[in-house]
C-alpha cells in the first residue's frame, strides 16, 4: 500500500501491507499545507522557522516530497486529499477550464462537487462517523462531508463565521471585505478560524491551508529576504495552531502533517505565447485581451497549455506547433501521446486537457499578456517566482514533516510522494479510502 511510506516514519497505527480497518474516534489528524514552501528551503541555515525545526526534531521528515503535474495549487491539493493523480481526480487548474470554438480558454473557480472526480479523505472520514473540518482548503466545499468549513472566501452567514463573530474573533465587516485584506492578514484570519474549530468542535480531521508564502514567492522570488520573512510568518501561524491543539486538550491524540503543494523557481524572462499567436495573425486582441482565436494558450508558470479550438484547427495546428515550439525559452512541446508519462489525462478523457503542452527552460516562465513582444525581461509587475515546472524538477519538491501521535522521533527518509498523504491519514484514523 502507498501509505506504507509512513512505516518508514515509525507509525504504530499501521499494519504493513493492508489498510487500517478500525475507526479511531479518539484521534485527530491535522493536515497543514503551507502553499509554495519548497523542500530545499530547509537547507538554508538562515531559515527563520523555529517551530517547524522543532517539529522536525521531535517528529519525522522527508528531504523532499514529490508532487504531481500540473505543479499548481488546486491539482496538488486535490491529490493530497484524494491520494490519486489529476488523470484520475480530474483537477487540472485552479478552477474549471472551458475552451469554446474560436474563443480564448478561460478558467473559472468552481467548488469541489463540480471539479473533483474521486473520493476525498474527508469524505471517507465523514462516512466513518468522524468529525471533519477544513479552512481555506481548495477546491472549496461547504457542508456535505465537511462538518465545519471556513473557505478561502468566507461566507458572512456561514456557521463557523457566525460563531467567530459572536466570539469577537472577526467582524462582519472583515468577512464582507475579506478579499481586500492583504495575504498576511488573510493567513491570520484563517489561522483564527482553524484554532476556533479545534477549540470549539475538536474535529478528528482538519485540513488547513495558508497562502501568504506563495504570494510572497511569486512577487519577490524564492531565497530572498522577503521569502524568509514569509516563512517566518508561516511558522508563527503554525505556532498558533499548535497552541490551539494544546488548549483544546488534543495534544496526546493528535498527529500533524505539515506539507506544501509545490516548490518554486526564480525567473528572469517571461514567455508570452498569446502575444506570439497575435503577431502571427492567429489571435485577435482588443484592449490587451484575446477576443477570438484559432489557438489559445493558458500559462501555468513553468508550463503552458495550448488549445486548438478554432474551426480551422486541423489546418493551423502544424503552424501553431512550430511557432510555439520555436519561441525563445521553450524547452519542449509535449503531444497527447506523451501525457501519460507526465501523469496527465488524454484530451479525449478530460476535455479540460490541452492539445499540447509547453515547458519552459530554467530562468524562463510563461505569462498571460497577449500584446507586446513574445519574450520579455521580468520587471516590476511580472511575477519573479513561479511554479508549474515539470514535477520531476527537484525545485518543485514540497516540504513534509510528520509530528505527534504515531510518529517516531528522528525518523528521516529521502523522498515520498504526495499521493501517499491521504492514505497515510486514512491509516492514522483507522478508515478506508477508495482510490
Amino acid at each position: 500500500m502507498r501509505w506504507i511510506a509512513l512505516l518508514l516514519l515509525g507509525c504504530s497505527a499501521c499494519s504493513a501491507g493492508r489498510p487500517a480497518s478500525r475507526t479511531t474516534p479518539d484521534r485527530t489528524v491535522i493536515l497543514i499545507s503551507l502553499d509554495g514552501f519548497p523542500a530545499y528551503m530547509f537547507e538554508d541555515p538562515r531559515l527563520p522557522a523555529p517551530t517547524l525545526r522543532r517539529l522536525m526534531q521531535e517528529g519525522a521528515t522527508a528531504k523532499g516530497m514529490t508532487i504531481v503535474n500540473p505543479t499548481v495549487t488546486w491539482p496538488n491539493h486535490t491529490t493530497l486529499a484524494t491520494g490519486v493523480t489529476p488523470a484520475k481526480h480530474g483537477v487540472l487548474y485552479n478552477g474549471l477550464l472551458t475552451a469554446e470554438p474560436g474563443k480564448p480558454a478561460r478558467v473559472e473557480q468552481k467548488n469541489r462537487d463540480v471539479l473533483v472526480k474521486a473520493p476525498t479523505i474527508y469524505d471517507a472520514a465523514h462516512e466513518a462517523g468522524l468529525k471533519t473540518a477544513a479552512v481555506d482548503w481548495v477546491p472549496p466545499q461547504t457542508g456535505g462531508t465537511l462538518d465545519w468549513a471556513f473557505e478561502e472566501n468566507p461566507d458572512p452567514n456561514g456557521a463557523v463565521e457566525r460563531e467567530m463573530i459572536a466570539a469577537g474573533l472577526i467582524t462582519a465587516a472583515d468577512l464582507t471585505d475579506f478579499k481586500k485584506g492583504n495575504p498576511q492578514w488573510r493567513d491570520l484570519m484563517w489561522t483564527r478560524a482553524a484554532a476556533h474549530i479545534l477549540r470549539t468542535h475538536q474535529p478528528n480531521l482538519l485540513l488547513f491551508h495558508l497562502l501568504n508564502l506563495d504570494a510572497t514567492h511569486h512577487k519577490y522570488g524564492p531565497k530572498t529576504p522577503a521569502a524568509l520573512t514569509g516563512i517566518a510568518l508561516a511558522d508563527a501561524r503554525v505556532t498558533e495552531l499548535l497552541a490551539a491543539v494544546e488548549e483544546a486538550g488534543l495534544r496526546d491524540r493528535t498527529t500533524i502533517l505539515v506539507v506544501a503543494d509545490h516548490g518554486f523557481k526564480g525567473t528572469k524572462k517571461s514567455i508570452r505565447p498569446n502575444a506570439a499567436l497575435a503577431k502571427a495573425g492567429l489571435a485577435k486582441v482588443e484592449g490587451g485581451k484575446v477576443v477570438s482565436c484559432s489557438a489559445t494558450v493558458v500559462p501555468e508558470g513553468g508550463t503552458a497549455m495550448a488549445y486548438l479550438r478554432g474551426a480551422d484547427a486541423v489546418e493551423v495546428g502544424p503552424k501553431v506547433r512550430e511557432l510555439l515550439k520555436g519561441l525563445e525559452g521553450v524547452e519542449q512541446l509535449w503531444e497527447p501521446s506523451q501525457y501519460a508519462s507526465l501523469g496527465l489525462p488524454d484530451p479525449k478523457a478530460n476535455p479540460q486537457m490541452a492539445d499540447f503542452v509547453l515547458t519552459a527552460r530554467p530562468g524562463y516562465g510563461f505569462g498571460a499578456p497577449a500584446e507586446g513582444e513574445p519574450v520579455v525581461d521580468v520587471t516590476e509587475g511580472i511575477p519573479v517566482g513561479l511554479h508549474g515546472y515539470p514535477a520531476d524538477d527537484p525545485d518543485m519538491n514540497a516540504m513534509f514533516i510528520a509530528w505527534g501521535r504515531g510518529i517516531r522521533k528522528g525518523a528521516r527518509i529521502e523522498t515520498l510522494k504526495n499521493v501517499d498523504v491521504a492514505p497515510t491519514i486514512a491509516a492514522l484514523l483507522g478508515i478506508s479510502l477508495q482510490g
